[in-house]
């Protein structure tokens, strides 16, 4: 089943938008969301995106006199799919389906208090089919139809006058289908026993096209079946395209995975496929990670973290923390804590916690006197007497 439903008012429908194929010929791959998960580039880009995005920590938080504070988060932002489904594995399955097929969808089987919703099970999208019929939207799931209010709908991908988001498979089928075409002739060639145009002569005599045809028939019929083809010594057999072919395919594998990449907004070096010949050189890998987190991670962040917050009660909205994707290397993040210790946007105190270390005790302050000299220790409203409060 799809998505996609032609509409009763005028204007162009999803499938008219996507580029219409030609009719497949014989041998030739059809490609789907799940044939789709066969070519390694692209399990490796949606893995890598869901893995990411799925292990950012989710935040809640109000504004009160203009500060961001962080407040409880609700249940439903915990295990939004109930006991046996945390968040993490709930945001790494929303977040495969959002970007292999534009969109994520769950049946809400709870609310809360305020109607909000308390649980959310996430539906295959394969048994998904949403419906527009005379201005009324309709979602129909494994032969059930359900009403708005019922259904949890993510999308992204999307195009003015549609209320499904598009998938970036429909988009690069002809790259992937090029890709498996090509594997399924590897795995007949390097599993099934089938060969490539070959040459095969007589070197002793001339023979007649009768014989000719005998021989190609015997030849052909034991290739196969995958069994030995007897003869003389005056048979000489050239697979003269095997080389060439086997070429071919690797060139074609290549280019299929960047090509692939760029359809998935997953740098091609992240997913160890860089392009030959090409060359991006970073001063750490925080640049490197900063980069893919604005270009590539960062819309899509931004959107669940709007989606997200649909799920808590006004003013309160959700942040997905990004800290973790922009860990740096040792040496660099104490440079940049000691920076902003020294320009006061830090507090000693602050730069002990981000290393989960409490703040100094005055038997600790007291050994920076002894190595360092009086004063050149962290402020002493930093200290923590032995037993009590901070001083």
């Amino acid at each position: 089943m799809s998505l996609f439903r032609r509409r009763d008012y005028p204007g162009q429908t999803a499938d008219q938008l996507i580029p219409p194929r030609p009719q497949q010929p014989a041998g030739s791959a059809v490609v789907t969301n799940e044939t789709a998960l066969r070519h390694s580039a692209v399990w490796a880009c949606l893995r890598l995106r869901a893995n990411l995005i799925s292990t950012m920590p989710v935040d809640v938080y109000r504004k009160v006199g203009g500060i961001q504070v962080e407040v409880p988060k609700p249940p439903v932002l915990v295990t939004p799919g109930g006991g046996e489904v945390e968040m993490p594995e709930w945001m790494y399955s929303s977040q495969f389906d959002l970007d292999r097929a534009g969109n994520a969808v769950g049946l809400i089987t709870a609310r809360d208090g305020l109607g909000l919703p308390a649980r959310i099970e996430l539906q295959p999208t394969s048994e998904v089919t949403v419906r527009m019929r005379k201005g009324k939207l309709t979602y129909k799931i494994a032969g059930t139809v359900y009403e708005p209010h019922e259904v949890w709908h993510e999308k992204q991908y999307t195009v003015s006058g549609l209320h499904v988001g598009l998938s970036p498979v429909a988009y690069a089928a002809w790259s992937i289908g090029e890709y498996l075409s090509i594997q399924q002739f590897a795995l007949d060639w390097f599993s099934n026993g089938a060969v490539p145009s070959a040459h095969l002569k007589n070197t002793a005599k001339t023979i007649t096209p009768d014989k000719a045809d005998e021989a190609k028939q015997r030849f052909k019929a034991a290739v196969a079946n995958r069994d030995l083809f007897v003869t003389g010594l005056d048979w000489d057999y050239n697979m003269i395209q095997a080389e060439q072919a086997g070429a071919d395919w690797i060139a074609a594998k290549n280019f299929g995975i960047g090509d692939i990449a760029r359809f998935f907004d997953c740098p091609s070096d992240l997913i160890d496929a860089a392009v030959s010949g090409s060359s991006i050189t970073y001063a750490n890998m925080t640049q490197r990670n900063l980069q893919f987190l604005v270009m590539s991670l960062g819309p899509a962040v931004k959107r669940r973290e709007d989606a997200l917050s649909r799920l808590t009660s006004r003013p309160r909205f959700v942040k997905l923390n990004t800290d973790a994707l922009l860990r740096m290397d040792p040496h660099t993040r104490a440079q940049v804590i000691k920076t902003r210790i020294d320009s006061r946007t830090l507090a000693p105190s602050e730069a002990r916690a981000l290393d989960d270390l409490p703040p100094f005790t005055d038997a600790q302050l007291a050994e920076f006197d002894r190595l360092f000299g009086k004063g050149a220790q962290a402020q002493p409203t930093t200290a923590t007497p032995q037993g009590g409060a901070p001083s």
